[in-house]
C-alpha cells in the first residue's frame, strides 16, 4: 500500500498538492489510514490479541467463539447499510449489462475547462495547448460523456455539446463499463460499505482507481510532465488509439471486480 500512495503521503507531509493522486483522497473521502486497516468482511470472527484494535470501531461487536473472546461485524450494522447495499448492487449490476463505450477519449476533463478561462482550471498546472488550443480540441470532436459526476463539472458552454444532458438519475441509467470514472468509483462504493467487505477487495479497487486516474489525467488538457506523467495526446489519432487500448484494459479489470463485488453483496442481501 505504501508503495502505491508514497508520493501522495510525501507531498501531503510538506503541504504540496498533487494534481493526480490527491483526487483519490479528496474527491473520494477515504483516508490512507482506512486503507491500511484490514477488515476480513462480514461473517468472519477475529480472535487473539489483535482484536483490541477493533473493539469500539464502527460496525464491530464482541462475540465468543468456543469460549474465546472475539469481534465480528454486527448484524445491526449490516441492517443499517441495507439501502447502500441495494443501491450499489443495482448500480454495478446495471453497469455490467451494458456494452463498454470506448469513444469518449477522455474529453470530460477538456469539457471542464472549455471556454472557461483561468477560472475554470481545476489544477495549478498549465494547459498543454493553452486555452485556445484546448477549446479547439473540444470543438473538433463530439462529447459523449455518460458519467453524471463528471458531466456536472462541465463548463456552461460545454454542457450542450454533450450527447446527453445528464442528471443524477442517469447514474443508474447510463453508467457503462468503458467509463474510467465508473471503474474508479468501484473503490468508492466498496469503501462506503466499510467492514462489510474484505480489505483485499478494497485494495484491488483502489489499485484500479489509481490506474484509471493516471490515464484520466494523462489524457487531460493539463501538462503533467513536471510530475512524471507523459501525455496521452487524444487530440491526435495516435493518442486516441493509445487511450482506447488503456481504457479497454481498465474496463476488463473493472468487469472482474464488479463480478466479485456483486457476488459478495448478493451474500449480504
Amino acid at each position: 500500500m505504501d508503495e502505491m500512495i508514497g508520493a501522495y503521503l510525501e507531498r501531503r507531509a510538506v503541504g504540496e498538492p498533487h494534481p493526480v493522486l490527491d483526487f483519490l483522497f479528496t474527491y473520494y473521502s477515504l483516508k490512507p489510514g482506512h486503507l491500511r486497516r484490514w477488515h476480513p468482511g462480514h461473517g468472519s470472527v477475529l480472535t487473539g490479541a489483535g482484536i483490541e484494535d477493533y473493539r469500539g470501531r464502527s460496525g464491530y461487536v464482541d462475540v465468543a467463539v468456543g469460549g474465546r473472546p472475539g469481534v465480528t461485524v454486527s448484524s445491526e450494522f449490516l441492517d443499517r447499510r441495507s439501502s447502500a447495499i441495494e443501491f450499489v448492487s443495482t448500480l454495478i449490476g446495471r453497469t455490467a449489462t451494458r456494452p463498454a463505450q470506448l469513444g469518449c477519449f477522455g474529453l470530460h476533463e477538456w469539457a471542464m475547462v472549455y471556454r472557461g478561462g483561468d477560472e475554470a482550471l481545476r489544477h495549478d498546472v498549465p494547459l498543454r495547448l493553452g486555452h485556445d488550443g484546448t477549446d479547439a480540441v473540444v470543438e473538433s470532436m463530439p462529447l459523449r460523456c455518460t458519467h453524471y459526476d463528471a458531466f456536472r463539472f462541465f463548463t456552461p458552454d460545454a454542457v450542450p455539446r454533450n450527447a446527453l444532458e445528464l442528471t443524477p438519475e442517469h447514474r443508474l441509467l447510463t453508467e457503462q463499463p468503458g467509463c474510467l470514472h465508473a471503474s474508479m468509483d468501484l473503490y468508492k462504493w466498496v469503501a462506503k460499505l466499510g467492514p462489510l467487505l474484505p480489505s483485499e477487495l478494497l485494495l484491488d479497487c483502489f489499485a484500479l482507481s489509481m490506474t484509471a486516474r493516471e490515464l484520466d489525467m494523462r489524457a487531460s488538457p493539463y501538462d503533467l510532465t513536471a510530475y512524471g506523467y507523459s501525455p496521452v495526446r487524444v487530440e491526435t489519432p495516435t493518442g486516441r488509439a493509445e487511450y482506447v487500448r488503456a481504457q479497454s484494459a481498465i474496463a476488463e479489470r473493472g468487469a472482474a471486480l464488479r463480478v466479485a463485488i456483486g457476488g459478495l453483496l448478493a451474500d449480504l442481501r
